[in-house]
């Protein structure tokens, strides 16, 4: 089941979230989030019009996902850049697929041009995924993250909404 993320789903968002951000180079985020943090990230995408979705089965969170402007000012206000973080027991069973398209409607009901997907380099099963979903890939950005003392490539995919 897909739905709208609320506050208090922050501290299950942060449990799946947090392993991610600090063992692995998929995000170049280089601290824990705490789930006040997510609660406010989710009030504030939500009060902007923005979707903060979480997928849900037997009562356990499986994932999110999220999206707000690619970059700030009015020119950029139709193109958005999504987030999708899984549990690791979700990856492979539908989950990403159903937060992206819903993401995805959302975002296009809303007047989205275009969703831009940013993933590192080291990230190949998010690169294979995102083209999988349709997403093709616009740009390289060289060393644009560091993270574990080195520096990683972040790659721009893309797909046109309407």
């Amino acid at each position: 089941m897909i739905r709208d993320a609320t506050p208090e789903d922050a501290a299950a968002i942060a449990a799946f979230w947090n392993p991610w951000i600090t063992g692995t180079a998929i995000t170049f985020t280089p601290t824990a989030k705490t789930p006040d943090e997510i609660a406010a990230m989710i009030v504030a995408r939500q009060a902007a019009g923005h979707a903060f979705l979480v997928a849900q089965a037997e009562g356990a969170l499986l994932g999110f996902a999220s999206y707000a402007q690619f970059r700030g000012g009015i020119g950029y206000a139709r193109t958005m850049e999504h987030s999708i973080i899984l549990a690791p027991q979700a990856r492979g069973r539908g989950a990403g697929r159903a937060l992206l398209t819903a993401t995805e409607t959302h975002a296009s009901t809303a007047g989205a041009h275009q969703m831009i997907g940013g993933i590192s380099a080291e990230n190949p099963e998010g690169q294979a995924f995102h083209a999988a979903m349709g997403y093709r890939l616009i740009a390289t950005v060289p060393e644009a993250g560091f993270k574990f003392g080195r520096y990683i490539d972040l790659l721009l995919m893309q797909k046109i909404l309407s």
